[in-house]
């Protein structure tokens, strides 16, 4: 299908050097002349709160956040009804449009605008959010600082755009409605496999730190003894029990106040750290613009766990260049002790067996989380060293095939977002001409596709974190 694509038969000077060439019968004509701005304010109080997301488009605001608006914020908020489009000033510049697919009341900061002419309105939404659009929203935003700039009707208005006729525009949005689906089918499809991936990883390390089998036999240990630890049960009857703080010291070690503001380092942050990997290279930073939270100084043979239950599975192992390292005070960090092989420790605290404690054990309502004191009084056991070099060695191998397959697969969806992105902006701004294959798409889903409807009604890219290494907490609402 993708192979029919081609241009145009002819195209003409739109008569905007950033906008060049489009399709010879499009209308070049200002957004002004196809949408108003609509003004109506709630007055009453009531209504369904929406909010305006990145990846979900308008949802009630209960789906988006915990943070809940009180009834009495309500009244000075905007009216916003199915069809209508919304922008958020304040993001324009990165695409942040949406069409409503319901009635309700919004952001007093938001622009909600209806067409003032017969048009397919999901056509402009994707036509705003692509490269040559946004870019020419972010040159005629204003305010201080890239921020805080907010792009104001009238220079919103101002801007000229290509638009094909009515029946064109319905036939674009049909197309890629189907290629999207399909492209959605297959990131899920990479996703379930990364999360089998990630499962199968999960129990390797927990059979092996747990002693439920002998990584150098493949079979169970001889002999098992009661850990006295309900939460624990067997061990293997020679691994010895104790409180993690005797097998491990909890590094205190910050950047103290008095450090050279232009002493330069390396930071992790939560967002940085996966599930025994970086999601990406650390931040270089100096002392004088870097958050207060970045103090804790990090040693070679180190390992990162998150105390906050929402990222748990953040762990690192720091086995690289340790120099001018630094991370976050929100993780805790296990410096090994004597007769510990420093790597164990990272594979331990990746166990279901312990995440699970934690889990239990963490206090809080919006972020739980866990004292590092209260962390390191969990019992944990521990095989002698030669076993837990062999343990390391035996999962480093088999992790190693696994991540390199779940790596794989990431690259694959980010390759098809990629491509998604590319699609939407060649079709919507006439690069290609997608008429006559969108005439021969069918006129109703199968079954298995309708069932693909419904699963994407949480976008694929709520995922994101988690594939980075971190669960998500709620969905990503940009509010002003």
């Amino acid at each position: 299908m993708i192979d029919d694509l081609k241009p145009y038969p002819a195209y003409k000077d739109s008569g905007m050097p950033w906008l060049g060439q489009v399709p010879e019968h499009w209308e070049v004509q200002r957004i002004k002349t196809l949408f108003r701005e609509t003004d109506e304010r709630n007055g009453n109080g009531g209504g369904l709160l929406l909010s305006l997301t990145r990846t979900r488009g308008i949802v009630p605001q209960s789906e988006a956040s915990n943070r809940i608006a009180s009834v009495e914020d309500l009244s000075n908020y905007k009216v916003c009804k199915s069809g209508d489009l919304v922008m958020n000033r304040m993001q324009a510049w990165s695409g942040m449009f949406a069409v409503s697919g319901m009635d309700g009341v919004i952001s007093p900061d938001y622009s909600v605008f209806q067409p003032k002419v017969a048009i397919e309105v999901h056509y402009f939404e994707a036509l705003f959010k692509t490269p040559v659009l946004v870019d020419e929203f972010a040159k005629r935003s204003k305010g201080i600082g890239s921020g805080f700039n907010r792009l104001y009707t009238p220079d919103f208005g101002a801007i000229p755009i290509a638009s094909p006729p009515l029946n064109e525009q319905t036939a674009i949005v049909r197309f890629l409605d189907y290629m999207d689906r399909r492209i959605r089918r297959y990131v899920r499809a990479k996703q379930k496999l990364i999360k089998l991936l990630e499962e199968y990883k999960q129990a390797l390390i927990h059979q092996a730190v747990t002693g439920s089998i002998d990584v150098r036999t493949g079979k169970p240990y001889p002999a098992y003894k009661d850990s006295g630890v309900e939460w624990l049960g067997e061990v293997p009857e020679h691994w010895e029990l104790k409180p993690l703080k005797r097998w491990v010291r909890i590094n205190a070690s910050v950047l103290p106040d008095t450090t050279p503001a232009d002493y330069e380092f390396r930071y992790i942050d939560i967002g940085t750290v996966g599930t025994g990997f970086l999601t990406r290279e650390p931040q270089q930073l100096r002392f004088s613009n870097a958050p207060s939270r970045a103090r804790r100084v990090l040693h070679m043979g180190d390992t990162l766990v998150s105390t906050v239950r929402t990222y748990l599975k953040a762990v690192y192992y720091v086995d690289g260049d340790a120099e001018a390292l630094v991370c976050s005070t929100g993780f805790a960090v296990l410096t090994p002790g004597p007769g510990t092989q420093p790597k164990y420790v990272s594979y331990l605290v990746q166990s279901n067996t312990f995440t699970d404690r934690v889990t239990a054990e963490s206090v809080g309502t919006a972020y739980p989380a866990i004292a590092e004191g209260r962390l390191g009084s969990f019992y944990v056991p521990f095989p002698p060293l030669p076993e837990q070099n062999a343990i390391v060695e035996y999962l480093d191998t088999q992790t190693a095939k696994i991540d390199a397959a779940i790596s794989a697969a990431r690259s694959e969806i980010e390759l098809l977002r990629e491509y998604r992105t590319r699609l939407i902006a060649d079709v919507v701004t006439g690069k290609v001409d997608v008429r006559e294959v969108a005439a021969r798409l069918p006129e109703e889903l199968s079954e298995e596709e309708a069932e693909s409807m419904d699963a994407d009604e949480i976008a694929e890219d709520e995922a994101t974190d988690e594939e980075a290494g971190t669960e998500t907490v709620e969905e990503e609402e940009v509010e002003p």
